[in-house]
């Protein structure tokens, strides 16, 4: 079983339990992961998809390792965590790949993963995978969000280099903004989702926002 069907599984319980809670104010994560992304571009200036880089807390890589086999104990090779990657990235689909797109204001559709593999470094797994765009679409505007709608996984950005346009034209400019900076709006947000009754995605709350912009 993969490390996001073993999570999903929690999240059930979690789910199941929360039902008897007081308040979705209780809602906290269980898997972190910290990331770097990049926009992919096309020589033409067409974006043809995001590339994600995924590293998970220690105590959740260690969870996800066990009862794997290796040549040298704790050192686990990219054909090691080969079969491990592959079963996540097919188990990443049932969620939208946490990474929500917009173009001028158009929902865009993303195909299967590419290009993935799982390194494990300094007790830690990086997950490794290229989104590419059902549609590649040449824009003035592009928005990108990546979040767990249910907030069981928080995802927090590199502190250097977050974000990155790979190929992009020299005109595109890019603006990234992390939870914290949009303090004001998640409350709203919030606030409007407990006063609906709508907790189903209380995640948005803590979204990380990329957006650029080619004039």
């Amino acid at each position: 079983m993969s490390w996001l069907r073993r999570a999903l599984v929690l999240l059930i319980l979690i789910a199941a339990a929360a039902q008897t809670a007081v308040s979705v104010a209780q809602a906290h994560p269980h898997v972190w992961i910290v990331s770097r992304s990049e926009v992919l571009y096309a020589p033409d200036g067409t974006i043809t998809g995001v590339r994600h880089a995924w590293r998970f807390d220690d105590a959740f890589s260690a969870y996800a390792v066990q009862g794997l086999t290796s040549k040298e104990k704790g050192v686990y090779s990219r054909e090691d965590l080969a079969p491990l990657a592959q079963t996540n990235v097919e188990s990443l689909k049932e969620f939208a790949y946490f990474t929500f797109a917009k173009v001028e204001g158009k929902k865009q559709k993303f195909l299967e993963p590419t290009d993935y593999h799982l390194e494990y470094k300094d007790a830690a797994l990086t997950l490794f995978f290229t989104l590419p765009l059902r549609t590649p679409v040449k824009t003035q505007e592009l928005s990108l969000e990546v979040y767990d709608p249910s907030y069981f996984i928080e995802f927090t950005f590199e502190d250097k280099d977050p974000v990155k346009l790979v190929g992009a034209p020299n005109n595109c400019r890019l603006a990234f903004q992390r939870p914290s900076d949009g303090s004001a709006n998640a409350a709203k947000l919030g606030e409007e989702n407990f006063l609906s009754g709508d907790n189903s995605n209380y995640g948005a709350m803590f979204a990380n926002k990329i957006a650029v912009t080619c004039p």
